[in-house]
């Protein structure tokens, strides 16, 4: 799990210090008995979900995270949004709070990645994330006069300083990896031993915004 754009999540019911070992799954349909089809993530009290996973309005067709509603974390917990810390301005959200559920109680539609200090003040893992669109804006630009003006201005987006999953720090060239929700990554020949690069080779079809994450 990789989180582009995080907002940070402090679990306020969790024990300060305290940090879960818990399993993902290294790919969908990987057995719940093989370990070695499992990585190690570290859950604690300070996590982050990306901030389009977050809005201050809830409606019935958005399984993401708002004020008072309930969401589940990918391979953790039930986590409830109980309040919401602002920075200078009404727009500037800088922090959630949240409570979360350890007896999995809630049966919950909505479910998202994220990635969680490994300890206690540990910032998480910084990698560079590569996204990569069109290059141009329709099918056939050879069928236009000015094809130059039919460039894609969104083709490369470049985010660096995304936070990872600690099981990623042993990427290395050659290596592809599926980060949940956001498609097909590869390592990139930029990568150095203090920051990994990662392409996105391919998107996935996301259908988060009408039926939730499958």
């Amino acid at each position: 799990m990789v989180v582009l754009r995080p907002l940070k999540v402090v679990i306020t019911n969790l024990e300060e210090g305290k940090v879960l070992d818990l399993d993902g799954k290294m790919w969908p349909d990987a057995s719940d008995t093989d370990a070695s089809s499992h990585y190690k993530l570290p859950f604690s009290r300070t996590v982050y979900i990306e901030k389009t996973d977050f809005r201050l309005k809830d409606s019935k067709d958005y399984y993401g995270l708002a004020p008072g509603k309930s969401v589940m974390l990918r391979y953790a917990f039930p986590i409830k949004c109980t309040d919401v810390i602002y920075g200078d301005t009404p727009d500037d959200i800088v922090e959630i709070r949240a409570e979360y559920d350890p007896l999995k109680t809630s049966k919950l539609k909505g479910v998202l990645h994220w990635v969680a200090e490994p300890a206690p003040g540990v910032e998480p893992l910084k990698v560079e994330v590569r996204l990569f669109e069109k290059l141009f804006m329709s099918e056939n630009p050879a069928e236009l006069e000015d094809w130059l003006g039919d460039l894609n201005p969104h083709s490369k987006e470049v985010i660096k300083d995304a936070y990872a999953v600690p099981s990623l720090a042993t990427a290395v060239l050659g290596d592809k990896f599926q980060f949940e929700r956001l498609g097909y990554f590869a390592v990139d020949t930029d990568s150095t031993p203090e920051k990994l690069v990662f392409n996105r080779t391919v998107t996935l079809r996301d259908s988060f915004g009408k039926a939730g994450p499958k």
